[in-house]
């Protein structure tokens, strides 16, 4: 398994790049979201990768972010239907925090406008990654979707780790706020967990 490519940037497209590594070269499929993040030709750039082995080819993709890869894997491992093309199609259309909240929030609309997602595809994003997603990725999307203080942040990190734990996303955040009430604002993320989890306890 080639794990990521660290080289030279000779040429990139929105959907394609090309790296120099040590005198070889990669051809690497890529979502717009990476190809935004991407160096200038002749730059140094590091690309998480994924090896699709088919029986014609074998495909590289590449991420800028292991989120990016993260949700490529969930997309094509669990759900029916969907290869690679379509789920960087995903990636392209949506960041992966966003996407995580669709799922928590079960909005099909926002995910069938993704292109190479219909309404049926859509559908089955939702049932088959709901479990896997979870209440940590709408908590993560609705608190992307706010700018957040330093206090705020660090709330923020121990709800979505006592989510993570499987806190109900109330109990989650009432414990966190709790806990920095004795603790005071300075308190770091891994106390207010800790404080919520005696609590909890």
């Amino acid at each position: 398994m080639i794990s990521f490519l660290k080289g030279k940037v000779v040429e990139a497209l929105p959907t394609q790049v090309t790296l120099d590594v040590n005198g070889v070269g990669y051809d690497v499929l890529i979502p717009i979201s990476s190809f935004d993040k991407l160096p200038a030709p002749g730059k140094e750039v590091k690309l998480l990768t994924h090896l699709a082995i088919r029986e014609d080819a074998h495909v590289l993709y590449g991420f800028m972010t292991s989120a990016e890869r993260q949700l490529f894997r969930l997309l094509i491992n669990n759900v029916s239907g969907i290869g690679p093309k379509t789920a960087l199609n995903v990636l392209s259309g949506m960041n992966p925090t966003m996407f995580r909240g669709a799922v928590a929030s079960g909005d099909f609309k926002a995910l069938s406008q993704i292109s190479g997602v219909g309404k049926k595809t859509a559908e089955r994003i939702v049932v088959e990654l709901k479990d896997k997603i979870g209440a940590v990725g709408g908590w993560e999307a609705s608190s992307a979707e706010r700018a957040l203080s330093d206090g705020d942040q660090k709330i923020n990190d121990a709800v979505l780790a006592l989510l993570a734990l499987g806190f109900k996303q109330n109990e989650a955040h009432d414990g966190v706020r709790a806990a920095q009430a004795v603790l005071g604002v300075d308190a770091s993320v891994e106390t207010l967990v800790r404080a919520a989890l005696k609590k909890g306890g």
